[in-house]
């Protein structure tokens, strides 16, 4: 059998990384992305290309330089991202602008440029890493939550636009994992005049709790491996501890203010 090509942005940490060490052991061809390749280094578990989300000329470089070498893209695993917090009255604009160019417009740019090859191949899979965060609009999270539940949304209209040539397209949702996303991320400073200071605090403080104490990224790595390796995947593909996936449920069959409330108690708000 042939082995497959597959691509993953933001491949140099965390679940992209455990991606592409857990593909690249079991045969694919793997190349993971970067912003820059001076400061990130995998171990040459598989190799990294220099690729910013939202350079279009360093997209359209990356994936020619696969084509070219292969002939071929089987797969896009869109999972570069970045994370954002704030009360949502004082996350600056730009910030929000950036958020969605990474997180949404990314990711559709990765999609607009791959899918030429992949008609042509009458083949193709593209898996976006959205988040469970998506499902619901979580406090001090709203952004990030909203630009989550867009590419979710984007994701359900390419399947059926998709279908014809052969190319599939999944989201695959992930909870809380151990990663350096807290980080990196984006926070509005919790400042001594913010309305808002208090709860901020205590949320902030359990948001990087929960990662801390988050799964393996591995558990994403398998999943992501078996719908490769199967058939007809499904539209999404929730991930995480099983509190976090009973939440999608729970707000799918309870009325919007008693969800309202479950939410709000767990952030003690």
């Amino acid at each position: 059998m042939e082995r497959k090509v597959v691509l993953i942005t933001g491949g140099s940490s965390g679940i992209g990384a455990s991606i592409g060490k857990y593909l690249s052991s079991h045969g694919y061809y793997v190349y993971g992305t970067t912003r820059n390749l001076t400061k990130n280094n995998n171990s040459g578990a598989f190799e990294l290309l220099e690729l910013d989300v939202r350079e279009q000329e360093s997209i359209d470089r990356t994936v020619q330089h696969i084509i070219t070498t292969h002939g071929r893209l089987d797969v896009l695993v869109n999972n570069a991202g970045v994370g954002i917090t704030g009360p949502l009255e004082e996350t600056p604009m730009a910030e929000i602008t950036k958020a969605f160019d990474i997180n949404f417009n990314g990711p559709i740019r990765m999609i607009k440029n791959v899918l030429p090859h992949m008609r042509a191949q009458k083949s193709g899979l593209i898996i976006n890493i959205t988040s469970i965060a998506g499902y619901m609009g979580l406090p001090f999270r709203g952004v990030y939550s909203s630009t989550k539940a867009a590419l979710e949304i984007a994701t359900e209209a390419l399947r059926m636009e998709l279908k014809e040539f052969g190319v599939e397209v999944t989201n695959i949702a992930p909870g809380d994992f151990a990663t350096n996303i807290a980080a990196g991320r984006y926070h509005v400073p919790a400042n001594d005049d913010s309305p808002y200071r208090s709860t901020y605090q205590h949320a902030l403080a359990l948001m990087n709790k929960d990662v801390d104490a988050g799964e393996d990224p591995i558990v994403v790595a398998k999943q992501v491996f078996r719908i490769i390796q199967g058939q007809k995947p499904r539209v999404r593909y929730p991930v995480g501890a099983f509190l976090q996936k009973l939440s999608i449920f729970l707000k799918k069959i309870l009325p919007g203010k008693y969800y309202e409330r479950l939410l709000m108690n767990h952030y003690k708000l």
